[in-house]
């Protein structure tokens, strides 16, 4: 049965693991006190033969294989192989136990979905159960010892309810050498596509999530067959055991202690009984032994799974949940909190104190701020007036140079994004041009002769009539301040994503 001591660590205090050290069954004492006599025995029997059987030559010479096999022991990488095939196996124990086919999620759906309080809808609920546990029943036997000591051959099943003889003669008659523990799930598969037939289950939407919930079920098992089907490798565990039980063999050499007499570098004191080996052998040993114990967790060991006990209980709260609870629901009535805007559960003397703690706001609810370090800071130009073009405030984020004349490129793309967001018409445009009267050669500093703008920028005269003027807000930057308002084009190449980009690959 499984040692559960939980209640012992609830609270963590001075000493709080020591109460568990006394504790006999399931503990590493129980598990390892023979081999650690059995090491013990060995040691002593050499050390009195060391100090009482071997002539002077002789120990002379056990001396020297002493030095050598505590020199050289530590070359074996015990903790290292060790730790890592410990975690394995924890890891493998736990996942075993999640695989533990649990029929509560799939009662619920029974009960939820298989409607009919008459006898036959019972029937139906209760069967589709019955085969679910007799699917874990089949399987459990397959993978434990415990369970199949309890159901060693399929008459106990029969005679202990979870199979009928007629069910009996077909699940023998089925002609299959592989493990047939997923039979009774084929039956509810089917008997769930009759009660679907005869209206029990009421809608396709229904009879999807119960076969769901089954092949969850139906996984689980599945899983539990495979876990021990495919154990850790065998190398792995015996590599792990040759390293450890040729380290202390080396210890119950190496780890003698030497007549103090001779001067050897370390064996100054003579004693009996090597405590800190007997700990460390303790402690690696019982490392071994952990790993033993979990590595099949479906035996008879004080720490494994309580398959009998997991049988009980999920045939009978699945048969309860399907028929005795079946639709049976306690009336309708308000509850305690039905008129409080907060609804909040008493706490007893004990627990009042819980009442004065805060709830959890999050990790920076606590925090707080100079006032001169809450205020928000605008960036230079953001409350600029509205008529401020956005060309204007990008030349002051850029450094002056050479570029940024109006000759330059920087200068030239500038000038072409005031032009883009500003809006007036053409008319406007031709009227306040000051480069229309420069003179021949010169190049125009607002670019209105430049091919890009009359290929690109310039579109086709509109045959409507050009609307009124629109004026410009704020201060003019250049001379030449308005360009004509947009109109629909077509879709720019991938390659020209904008007239600066145009501009750019023009100049290139």
């Amino acid at each position: 049965m499984t040692v559960t001591y939980t209640a012992r660590v609830a609270n963590a205090r001075f000493g709080g693991f020591s109460k568990l050290l006394l504790l006999w069954r399931g503990s590493i004492y129980k598990l390892l006190w023979r081999e650690l006599l059995c090491f013990l025995g060995l040691y002593l029997a050499l050390s009195a033969a060391y100090r009482f059987v071997l002539a002077e030559g002789q120990k002379r010479y056990f001396e020297k294989l002493v030095i050598y096999c505590d020199q050289y022991a530590s070359l074996i990488p015990v903790s290292f192989v060790l730790g890592f095939y410990v975690t394995l196996v924890v890891h493998r124990w736990w996942n075993q136990y999640l695989c533990m086919p649990l029929p509560d999620a799939l009662m619920c759906v029974v009960a939820g979905t298989v409607h009919g309080r008459d006898e036959r809808g019972r029937l139906y609920r209760r069967t589709l159960m019955r085969y679910a546990g007799l699917s874990a029943v089949l399987i459990l036997r397959s993978v434990s010892t415990a369970v199949f000591k309890r159901f060693p051959t399929i008459d106990h099943v029969v005679e202990a309810g979870f199979m009928t003889r007629e069910e009996r003669k077909k699940f023998e008659n089925l002609n299959s050498s592989y493990n047939k523990y997923w039979v009774p799930c084929v039956w509810f598969s089917n008997l769930a596509a009759q009660a679907r037939r005869e209206g029990r289950i009421r809608d396709n939407s229904a009879l999807k999530l119960l076969l769901e919930e089954l092949t969850v079920f139906r996984g689980k098992c599945g899983m539990l067959f495979h876990y021990d089907w495919i154990s850790v490798p065998l190398v792995y565990t015996q590599v792990v055991t040759i390293a450890v039980y040729s380290y202390f063999l080396a210890c119950l050499i190496g780890r003698q202690f030497l007549d103090p007499a001779q001067g050897y570098q370390g064996h100054n004191l003579d004693l009996c009984v090597p405590i800190f080996t007997l700990l460390q052998f303790f402690f690696y040993a019982g490392w071994l032994k952990v790993a033993e114990q979990l590595i099949n967790p479906f035996g008879e060991d004080d720490d494994d799974f309580e398959t009998n006990f997991l049988i009980d209980r999920n045939f009978q709260v699945s048969m309860l949940a399907v028929d005795e609870m079946y639709d049976d629901l306690a009336m309708l009535e308000k509850d305690l909190y039905w008129d409080s805007a907060e609804a909040r559960a008493p706490y007893t003397a004990a627990t009042a104190f819980l009442m004065q703690q805060p709830s959890f706001q999050g990790s920076t609810f606590d925090i707080t701020l100079a006032k001169e370090d809450m205020q928000f800071q605008r960036l230079d130009g953001v409350d600029a007036p509205l008529g401020e073009a956005h060309g204007d405030f990008l030349q002051r984020l850029l450094p002056v140079g050479a570029g940024m004349a109006a000759g330059g490129l920087l200068g030239r793309r500038l000038s072409l994004l005031r032009r883009k967001n500003s809006c007036v018409s053409e008319t406007s445009t031709a009227a306040s041009c000051a480069c229309a009267g420069a003179p021949d050669g010169a190049a125009p500093e607002c670019g209105c002769g430049d091919p890009l703008l009359d290929t690109g920028l310039r579109e086709p005269e509109s045959e409507f009539p050009p609307g009124p003027e629109l004026p410009v807000p704020g201060p003019a930057a250049e001379p030449f301040t308005a360009v004509p308002l947009p109109v629909p084009r077509g879709p720019a190449p991938p390659w020209l994503p904008s007239p600066i980009g145009e501009e750019e690959e023009s100049l290139a």
